[in-house]
């Protein structure tokens, strides 16, 4: 697994990566970043969904 240098902030596209997750390879949008978790924004069709990730379960896109 290749670790990313750059920081996860709010505004970047992330990339879940957890393979035990139903957003297994969704790309959303950053909303806020706490200590170690990340809310995710997903849009798609019709509906919106905003989603807490750890940040070891997201990569940079």
């Amino acid at each position: 697994m290749e670790s990313s240098t750059k920081p996860i902030l709010p505004g970047c596209v992330v990339t879940v990566k957890d393979h035990n997750s139903i957003y297994m390879g969704y790309k959303g949008f950053v909303q806020r970043v706490t200590k170690k978790k990340a809310a995710v924004l997903f849009e798609g069709g019709n509906w919106d969904k905003l989603i807490t990730f750890p940040l070891n379960q997201l990569e940079l896109s």
